[in-house]
């Protein structure tokens, strides 16, 4: 509606209080046309109100949906960020010391087993989560075109095997030829010096003789060629029988097969891994200390561990190896920590390892950790401490009840359980039920 016409329908509904003009015409045709343009009047006024009251519901309308949906935008465009920390389980040895690194626990002896020829995969003799015995057969490829070869190499050196033996049997039957021929030879220039015989029975055999010893020279080098065509063979049907035996791949070590191995009708090769392997009981937990701390670990010293797996067990160890050398870029040293409890571990679990001054006795070991909450983590409302739950990208404040210092921060009596993530140094604006995004922890 323009601008123009809403000021004429607001200038229409003011009401004429001067009466009736003085000159109003009185024949009864003009009132037919006062009449008409009262009713002419009349509907200028009824339609401007409707316009009005249309004008001012879609302000109205307007207003209140920008009011509504203002907090909605404002929640989905403007959250606050905030961090966040958890509810934590420590125990009391853990509490004792500054020295509580993270660390996870890595097989020591492991074994990542691969082809050694291309090939299929026909068989597959392991799953995962298996405990194989070395020497334990574990794939077998498509052998065809290895057997295939290996027939053809040892069809190759019984074929040179026996031309060499033929030739050499050449080569002896000539030797004797020649042998006998020089014994003739000999006797038959006797008989021409005392002049029984003509000279030229003695040429004769001189020729027939040299032939003869000809024929020698060719069968030793077939007999040589046919030796080496012999040795050729033989070295390839090594290298084929080699390649049968890698067909069938095999455990090089006692250990669990840790991953999924690879498939029947995969096609592989050298360097792909078909399944890792891994020596369970050399599982060690491994823990990067800093450099400026690590002269307080001591090979053999006692430790407490405590598995994220099994937060409420604390498991005695011992140092067993502290690696001799850093990592720069970490400005740390690795510590390898054995378990001495009894205990299911697998391999990449996480821990938390506390080094102490001496081995805790049973009953220590038997007090249970205690929850722990930061105490950066806390705000009071109404009188009650509370901490803001993140949940599902929304804050819930839930109330809880907290003892002394413990652990690096207050002991949690009652409230939300260890590993709930919580707002850190939660800020006065906050509220339950808001919206925010989660910061750096």
């Amino acid at each position: 509606m323009a601008e123009g016409d809403l000021a004429k329908d607001l200038a229409s509904l003011r009401i004429d209080r001067g009466g009736e003009r003085a000159d109003a015409p009185t024949t009864s045709a003009g009132s037919a046309a006062g009449s008409g343009g009262q009713r002419t009047s009349s509907g200028r006024h009824g339609g401007g109100v409707v316009r009005f009251v249309v004008v001012v519901g879609l302000l109205a309308g307007l207003g209140f949906g920008i009011k509504v949906a203002a907090p909605r935008i404002s929640e989905r465009v403007f959250k606050p960020e905030v961090q966040v920390t958890e509810i934590t389980l420590v125990s009391p040895a853990q509490a004792s010391v500054e020295l509580p690194p993270t660390a996870y626990v890595l097989p020591q002896t492991v074994a990542k087993v691969g082809a050694k020829v291309v090939g299929k995969i026909t068989k597959v003799h392991v799953k995962e989560g298996a405990q194989v015995k070395a020497g334990a057969i574990l794939f077998e490829l498509d052998a065809t075109d290895q057997k295939s070869a290996l027939a053809t190499a040892q069809a190759k050196v019984a074929s040179a095997a026996a031309r060499a033996a033929a030739a050499k049997a050449r080569a002896a039957a000539a030797r004797a030829n020649v042998a006998e021929l020089e014994v003739q030879l000999e006797r038959q220039k006797k008989l021409a010096a005392a002049g029984a015989v003509t000279t030229n029975t003695v040429e004769d055999l001189e020729l027939k003789l040299k032939g003869l010893k000809a024929q020698v020279l060719v069968a030793d080098a077939d007999a040589a060629a046919a030796y080496a065509d012999a040795t050729a063979a033989q070295a390839e049907v090594g290298v084929y029988s080699g390649n049968l035996s890698a067909m069938t791949i095999a455990a090089p070590i006692d250990g669990t097969a840790i991953g999924k191995p690879v498939s029947v009708g995969d096609v592989v090769s050298p360097g792909t891994p078909l399944v890792e392997l891994a020596d369970f009981t050399t599982l060690l937990v491994e823990t990067d200390v800093p450099e400026a701390r690590l002269g307080l670990v001591k090979a053999g010293a006692p430790c407490e561990i405590v598995l994220d797996a099994y937060p409420d067990k604390r498991l005695a160890g011992e140092v067993a190896e502290i690696v001799p050398k850093l990592n720069r870029a970490k400005a740390a040293g690795t510590v390898k920590v054995k378990i001495t409890s009894k205990v299911d571990v697998l391999p990449e679990m996480a821990a938390r390892v506390s080094f102490l001054k001496k081995a805790l006795e049973a009953a220590e070991m038997k007090e249970p950790p205690k929850k722990v909450v930061p105490a950066a983590a806390l705000v009071d409302r109404a009188g009650q401490k509370h901490v803001f739950v993140i949940d599902g990208g929304k804050l819930r404040l839930v109330p809880v009840t907290v003892g002394g210092p413990f652990g690096g921060g207050l002991e949690l009596k009652e409230g939300p359980t260890a590993g709930t993530r919580v707002v850190n140094n939660p800020a006065s604006t906050l509220s339950d039920g808001q919206a925010v995004k989660e910061g750096s922890p």
